[in-house]
């Protein structure tokens, strides 16, 4: 089985795959890290925060809203990112069953 065959597993699992892939750059997370401490719509603060280039931070953006973490809306010749409270609800609800599970039984 190919790694990209996706087709094979639930609308659920391919979800939380991306979620996690997006998380998965040192990068992204000191961008969602910097959302939640502004806790508020920010434009282009965040080239300012990284040791990154501009193009590079776009394309950490890019991903981060592609899997649904970060949304974007344009105001003037910006755009106002902050995060998605929804996606923020998935990877909450996955988790806590993890945890549940694993509290509940011990497994090794």
């Amino acid at each position: 089985m190919g790694a990209t065959k996706t087709e094979h597993f639930t609308e659920q699992q391919n979800r939380i795959a991306n979620i996690a892939k997006a998380f998965g750059h040192p990068a992204r997370i000191a961008i969602i890290e910097y959302l939640m401490k502004v806790n508020e719509c920010i434009c282009g603060d965040i080239v300012n925060e990284l040791p990154l280039a501009q193009p590079t931070v776009s394309q950490h953006l890019k991903e981060l809203k592609n899997a649904g973490i970060i949304k974007g809306n344009i105001e003037g010749n910006s755009i106002c990112y902050c995060i998605d409270e929804k996606v923020i609800e998935i990877i909450n609800s996955y988790f806590s069953k993890i945890i549940e599970t694993v509290s509940k039984e011990k497994c090794c």
